[in-house]
């Protein structure tokens, strides 16, 4: 199966936008309970005026929660972001540490968030195990688990290590276009034949088509036949 959502999706790539590990991990924080495209829409003005960890630690509350108020839950986001500041400071020199135990140190950062931030930041694999991500694995029955650290466990142990991060992305990428919470669309899926839950939403291609979301609908579609 993950050799088929290669086929299906060749170019997978973190779909928050960032230009350093600092960048990341903020964005990560913006993203909880909101969508990557609103986060890209908001962060180009608070990475202009937000460049350092220290910029984050001395940051004017109303001012930080003024900037990052479209991703929603604003204030119990600007002190993650105050926090998160504080303690690279205090602790790692300003810079955003490199392990997973350091990083779910930090505010705001939980093991999800750490594995983007070590998969896409610093090259390390790392499950991240989203709402996505938890919805398609236990589809494909490659687990029951609901609590998503059992889940990043389970699917590690029949996954190559080398594979995760490119796992997560190809994985999030196949439930933002193709394997929706409601309606997913099963007649035009590159894993219709070993999908276990085929059938859970339309099974005619024709029918299946339009729910295909994303910039890669034609591609999906022609592997499909269509």
């Amino acid at each position: 199966m993950n050799r088929a959502l290669a086929q299906a999706f060749p170019h997978v790539y973190c779909e928050l936008d960032f230009t350093s590990p600092l960048e990341l991990t903020v964005a990560t924080i913006l993203s909880a309970q909101s969508t990557d495209k609103r986060v890209n829409l908001t962060t180009p003005a608070l990475f202009a005026k937000y460049r350092t960890a220290l910029d984050y630690a001395q940051a004017d509350r109303a001012e930080l929660e003024n900037l990052i108020r479209p991703t929603g839950f604003y204030r119990n986001k600007a002190n993650s972001l105050i926090g998160l500041g504080q303690a690279l400071v205090e602790r790692f020199d300003g810079e955003v540490p490199a392990t997973m135990d350091e990083l779910v140190t930090l505010p705001g950062v939980g093991r999800k968030t750490a594995n983007v931030i070590l998969g896409n930041a610093f090259g390390i694999p790392g499950i991240t195990v989203d709402t996505h991500f938890g919805r398609l694995v236990r589809r494909w029955r490659w687990t029951a688990e609901e609590d998503p650290v059992k889940v990043e466990h389970a699917v590690g142990e029949l996954i190559e290590r080398k594979e995760w991060t490119l796992l997560s992305h190809r994985v999030i990428f196949h439930g933002r276009r193709v394997c929706h919470a409601r309606k997913p669309a099963c007649g035009v899926c590159v894993l219709a034949k070993d999908c276990p839950s085929f059938g859970l939403g339309p099974t005619e291609p024709l029918l299946a088509a339009p729910l295909v979301q994303g910039p890669e609908t034609e591609h999906l579609l022609a592997l499909a036949g269509l």
